[in-house]
């Protein structure tokens, strides 16, 4: 019987590890922070009072098995002036899905089927109003996803406005899996908002399956500033209640000189350094290999060697 993994996250990291996972012999359910408020998803959320779809649409688009140049459609930004300007069509046809089924895991499911998707995409709520929340170590309060992004200010703790509506599909996705995954990416505004929610804390509490954590390969500026691998590791596991992460998957690539050099100067990211000892500590098993590659000076996961590591964790049993 295929293992059943239940991956959660949103935005670039999410859609780049599943790229990789999706062709491997399990059943995945990715499921998706539906938070965002800026861009072409803040709004159609505004306009139309839909939760996000933006990262709800990169991870289809990724899952898919269609042609690439109807993957490219989906992804496709208008550039005009417009009140189409800066919006993907992905959006636009998940707003309309939306509005036509009433239900946005239907809609997802109608878009997978067209867009040929064999796995599963489940939005964390199907909550209007979902609001993402931070305080800083300034002391101020930001609401708002975007505006969390954007913010200057050391980010120190994030919540929602209101308790999110958790879909029982997703709950009943945990409870069925036999790993969880926390995918890389943004912590505040991709990975931790599927994960703060109370339902789904309780339901990792007491689901048979262990979590993975696949760290970061550079700093988030703002969140995670000078982090080490471990650091990343307290960070979440300070959110979860009892069962805490049991496994962490990290680059131990040495990264061009120049490269680094340039995210440090243009972007403010710092490698992530595997601080083996502090690991060590927690008694989470490290693993560790050379996962990252250089595509136009841009640092990415290689999602295939991702998957096979994640695939070789999982046939140990």
């Amino acid at each position: 019987m295929r293992k059943k993994v239940v991956v959660f996250g949103g935005g670039t990291g999410l859609s780049s590890l599943l790229s990789g996972l999706k062709d491997f012999p399990v059943d995945i359910t990715a499921i998706i922070t539906v938070s965002d408020n800026g861009r072409s998803t803040g709004k159609l959320r505004k306009e139309f009072n839909t939760p996000a779809v933006g990262d709800i649409r990169k991870v289809i688009s990724n899952l898919s098995d269609t042609d690439d140049d109807i993957k490219k459609m989906l992804e496709y930004r208008f550039n005009t002036s417009s009140d189409l300007n800066g919006h993907a069509v992905g959006n636009l046809i998940l707003t309309a899905m939306l509005d036509i089924t009433g239900s946005l895991k239907d809609s997802i499911k109608h878009l997978s089927k067209l867009l040929d998707v064999r796995h599963t995409v489940l939005p964390i709520s199907e909550d209007n109003d979902i609001t993402l929340m931070a305080t800083t170590k300034e002391g101020h309060i930001i609401e708002g996803e975007s505006e969390i992004t954007s913010c200057k200010e050391t980010i120190d703790h994030i919540f929602y406005k209101e308790e999110p509506h958790v879909l029982e599909e997703t709950l009943n996705a945990i409870k069925e899996a036999d790993l969880l995954i926390f995918s890389m990416g943004s912590i505040y505004t991709s990975l931790l908002p599927n994960i703060i929610c109370n339902q789904v804390l309780d339901e990792i509490d007491t689901c048979k399956a262990p979590i993975m954590y696949v760290c970061n390969a550079m700093t988030q500026p703002g969140e995670t500033d000078k982090f080490t691998v471990c650091d990343h590791l307290k960070l979440l596991n300070s959110y979860l209640h009892s069962k805490k992460i049991s496994s962490i998957i990290a680059s131990n690539t040495q990264i061009d000189k120049e490269v680094a050099d340039t995210y440090e100067t243009k972007e403010q990211k710092d490698p992530v350094i595997i601080d083996r000892e502090n690991i060590a500590k927690t008694n989470t098993e490290l693993i560790e290999a050379d996962l990252i590659k250089v595509q136009n000076q841009v640092l990415r996961h290689d999602s295939i060697k991702l998957a096979s590591l994640i695939m070789q964790y999982m046939l140990r049993d």
